[in-house]
């Protein structure tokens, strides 16, 4: 295939948008190979994710710039840019729970994304053999309420040295402070193993199993200042009964887990997600 620029972008709606995007990729040789949009009726917002081939004869880093130049000066709304043949790095943080990094690691390897593992962050070694099994460098810093603070600066760094441009935390069982979301410089995704915004912070299937309910779930969202609260990427159910105990939700909730994590993560790495005041756009 064809190299293709994908871009994002959004600001407050008026006439003629579409026909002038089109107009602007196809009057330089482009062809469209995507185009989907949607208009946000109470905030007077328009979105829109449009990806295209430049002509063969365009440089594509060039064709992005003059496209970003276009929709800034000639639409006045703000523009994300990537393209097809980008392979970000990403790292994975976990504690003990290994059920969404091995499904996130085979589909990798199995090639049904472009993207570049590369190592796993942890404040436990459980998975340290099962991580460098797969050929993943394994980075252990125990973290507790004295050594917060430099864990996160060694973190840090660490992320900065691979060049990590999308961090996931598969179940990492630690509050993240604002301050390293703050010097990470890349998105943060986290799966909650929770329907949010119910039964937020710990233990939620015990939660769950308390209050009786008859759907658990389980959230990935782009992770904030405020826990458990940034905006939702993807969420699915399962149905239960009285018949579940906190086991059983738990085991039903991994699967949940898996799939959901991995939908968000797909869904950002093709360039599918447009955040916008703590809620997203997710174009098919």
């Amino acid at each position: 295939m064809k190299p293709s620029v994908i871009a994002l972008l959004h600001g407050p709606d008026q006439p003629g948008i579409v026909a002038k995007v089109a107009t602007w990729i196809h009057q330089r040789g482009g062809n469209v190979l995507h185009a989907d949009q949607h208009l946000d009726r109470q905030e007077n917002v328009f979105f829109q994710r449009v990806e295209w081939e430049p002509d063969a004869d365009r440089n594509l880093q060039e064709e992005s710039d003059e496209f970003i130049s276009f929709v800034e000066r000639e639409l006045t709304m703000q523009v994300r840019i990537a393209l097809s043949e980008d392979r970000p790095k990403v790292a994975i943080m976990v504690s003990k729970a290994d059920h969404c990094f091995h499904d996130l690691v085979l589909r990798v390897r199995a090639g049904e994304w472009n993207a570049e593992f590369v190592g796993v962050l942890s404040n436990h070694q459980e998975l340290q053999s099962v991580s460098e099994s797969y050929g993943l460098p394994f980075v252990h810093i125990p973290v507790n309420q004295q050594n917060k603070v430099e864990v996160e600066q060694r973190q840090i760094s660490w992320l900065r040295e691979q060049g990590v441009e999308l961090v996931i935390l598969a179940r990492y069982m630690q509050i993240l402070s604002s301050e390293f979301l703050q010097q990470v410089s890349c998105p943060v995704i986290n799966i909650h193993h929770s329907f949010l915004p119910s039964f937020a912070g710990a233990k939620p299937y015990h939660q769950a199993y308390q209050r009786g309910v008859k759907l658990i779930g389980a959230t990935a969202h782009y992770v904030t200042e405020d826990l458990d609260e940034g905006p939702i990427i993807e969420q699915d159910v399962a149905r239960v009964s009285h018949r579940h105990g906190p086991r059983e939700l738990i085991e039903k909730g991994r699967d949940l887990e898996k799939l959901v994590l991995a939908t968000a993560v797909r869904r950002h790495l093709q360039n599918r997600v447009l955040d916008y005041q703590n809620k997203t756009v997710v174009f098919d």
